[in-house]
């Protein structure tokens, strides 16, 4: 942390090009192990796999977005300590990334079709926020992360009763996802104006509808 806090802005450009590469063309690797089911349950129906692999794809589209997100706020951010808590942020989700490929090929399933069409728009979006200012920037993470929260606990609803991999990971990412939306709270975050969060919803089910299939 000390040394990203140091990195000056050519630095953290070499450091964006090279997470965006890792997270399109690289097999993520995760930091911390993978949560692990807790009981024994039988095997998935078909249709069972194929129903969590679905929701399994649009959580792994949601970690991509996450790593294009954070590093596009800490490339804009005005305060290099800010810029090594979004880094460590993105550090984070790097574990969920992880999971959620490693249950995807599990399941027998592949990521979405898409990836660098969503890299690229939650990239712009990551820009647009951290121009806005710190406070705005921070503010963008506490509402991302409580949608991304709201709509795992939804995905636990949904996801096969007896396919306790998958709710294990969920269930870990969406501690982790309040987590953050607290400590960016914490940092100072201001209070998006009410038309944000709902065209911010607005494009999360446009995505999560397409990430479903493709």
């Amino acid at each position: 942390m000390d040394t990203l806090r140091h990195l000056t802005p050519l630095d953290r450009a070499f450091a964006l090009f090279d997470r965006s590469l890792r997270t399109l063309a690289a097999p993520a690797r995760a930091q911390r192990p993978c949560p692990e089911a807790k009981g024994t349950a039988g095997p998935l129906s078909a249709y069972e796999a194929r129903e969590a692999a679905a929701l399994m794809r649009v959580n792994h589209v949601g970690e991509v977005c996450a790593q294009a997100l954070y590093s596009a706020q800490a490339l804009t951010s005005r305060r290099p300590e800010l810029a090594a808590h979004l880094q460590q942020a993105a550090d984070d989700e790097q574990d969920h990334l992880a999971w959620t490929a490693q249950r995807l090929s599990d399941l027998g399933d592949r990521p979405s079709l898409l990836l660098p069409l969503w890299w690229g728009g939650a990239f712009g979006l990551g820009l647009a926020a951290g121009l806005a200012g710190d406070a705005w920037s921070l503010g963008f993470v506490v509402e991302t992360e409580r949608q991304v929260e709201a709509h795992l606990a939804s995905h636990l609803e949904r996801l096969p009763a007896g396919d306790l991999a998958s709710r294990a990971i969920v269930t870990q990412m969406k501690e982790d996802e309040a987590a953050h939306a607290d400590l960016a709270q914490a940092a100072g975050a201001r209070t998006l104006p009410a038309p944000v969060p709902q065209l911010m919803r607005a494009a999360a089910r446009l995505m999560t509808a397409t990430a479903h299939r493709l």
